[in-house]
């Protein structure tokens, strides 16, 4: 205590690990506004919204991916790598802007869509891995008897970002009668996200007493590092990620229609930003609630029972099909949505913690980012498969002047029942404990 009373600010773990860390979170994670803007980004370039669509797949694989791969950067140097994330994050979202405002001078340009993959896709997808890996060390390190606490708040930081700045940018789009907003957006945000995430960047700082190997020494490879336990372990780990993750973007993706399919059209706003506030907590919530866990993998197993249940009830009940005009189904079907959105945050927020009680700190970064993997890819399965059910089962009918497929709703339902189930068997059978229940078990 005295000897951070001595260093002030620079020895002090909100300043250089908690405050940094929400600043890079709070401004990477708008990646989930997509939604916001997306049907005006179509209609402004002459594209149809599903070809606009595939941005956002690419953000997110591209977001695991460089995590995965350059993990190995953010353990050797973080102001590296929170560099890295500052300008990958902000030049891709001015650039995103600028390829929006040239599809608007050329209808049907393919210049500008392809413009728009690599910009909000490939760019950002790569601030974002750096982004999110990059103070999840740091954190855990400040906070070594709260490792859960400390990375929620980030993490949660990631989730809650939509919620803020989704009503600032329907602002902003509403302000410009012309549809110029959609790209003018883009150029005030990246301004405000670089000064955000570079004041993050230069706080960022891991504790003065941790000693990181340098060159000379003999430092474990990744592989050495998983085979310390079975390899189904890890492979269980990654796969139980995988699969929170699909199903969670399979109904999220979802959320608007299933709604207004409910005859809550008027209240998808506020649902929205409920759902969201439901992700944040969740990532603050069961990051926290593992701290006092025996096992963290505890966690995992109470969010996929949670999610099972519900669902189930959602299934038997067939409260999509059926909610509209009654009470308790309509009840139901947006607890669903909040138990997945907290299950879902929830799941991202006890991994790095879950893994360095597994495979300790000495290459947390690395083997976080390579489970990281496991985002890229979900991305690019969770919200396909959903729209692929949807558009292929049911038919989409007239409601209120909206299209809906009540039918396709409830049938993706039955694909993340099967997943979650998948889920919690792999909890119990392939994850071994950890922490102070694998201490016990010795």
């Amino acid at each position: 205590m005295e000897e951070q009373k001595k260093g002030g600010w620079r020895t002090n773990k909100w300043v250089r690990a908690a405050i940094p860390a929400l600043l890079l979170h709070c401004s990477i994670g708008t990646v989930y506004c997509w939604s916001v803007f997306s049907q005006e980004i179509a209609d402004y370039i002459g594209f149809s919204k599903g070809a606009t669509e595939w941005a956002f797949s690419f953000a997110i694989f591209f977001l695991g991916m460089s995590a995965a791969f350059l993990g190995n950067v953010v353990e050797k140097d973080i102001h590296k790598s929170s560099l890295i994330a500052t300008i990958c994050f902000s030049v891709g979202m001015a650039l995103t802007g600028f390829f929006i405002y040239y599809g608007g001078q050329h209808q049907k340009s393919y210049v500008a869509l392809i413009g728009i993959y690599l910009s909000y896709g490939f760019i950002m997808g790569v601030g974002l891995g750096t982004g999110y890996l990059s103070p999840v060390k740091t954190l855990m390190l400040w906070f070594k008897d709260n490792k859960g606490l400390a990375t929620g708040l980030a993490v949660a930081g990631f989730g809650a970002a939509k919620a803020i700045a989704s009503p600032i940018m329907t602002k902003i789009l509403d302000a410009y009668e012309d549809g110029s907003g959609v790209y003018k957006m883009f150029w005030i945000l990246a301004v405000i996200y670089f000064i955000m995430m570079f004041v993050g960047h230069l706080l960022l700082a891991k504790p003065a007493d941790w000693h990181e190997p340098t060159g000379d020494e003999k430092k474990p490879s990744i592989m050495e590092v998983l085979k310390t336990k079975p390899i189904t372990n890890y492979i269980g780990i990654w796969l139980m990620f995988y699969i929170n993750i699909t199903c969670g973007l399979a109904l999220i993706s979802q959320e608007k229609s299933i709604v207004k399919c409910i005859g809550l059209v008027g209240a998808a706003g506020l649902i929205s930003s409920i759902s969201a506030i439901f992700n944040a907590g969740g990532r603050l919530g069961f990051s926290t609630w593992a701290d006092y866990q025996k096992d963290r993998n505890t966690i995992y197993k109470i969010i996929f029972i949670l999610s099972i249940v519900s669902t189930g009830l959602v299934i038997i009940s067939k409260g999509i099909l059926n909610g509209e005009g009654n009470t308790l189904l309509i009840a139901l079907d947006l607890i669903l949505i909040f138990i997945v959105n907290a299950g879902y945050g929830g799941g991202f927020s006890n991994v790095p913690t879950l893994l360095s009680d597994h495979y300790g700190m000495g290459s947390i970064s690395a083997i976080h980012g390579i489970t990281l993997s496991a985002w890229a890819f979900a991305g690019l399965t969770g919200n396909q498969v959903a729209t692929f059910i949807v558009n292929h089962t049911g038919e989409f009918v007239e409601h209120d002047g909206v299209k809906i497929n009540p039918v396709g709703y409830q049938n993706v339902l039955y694909f993340t029942m099967v997943m979650y189930i998948i889920a919690l068997v792999v909890c119990f059978i392939l994850v071994r404990p950890s922490g102070k229940a694998a201490q016990e078990k010795k």
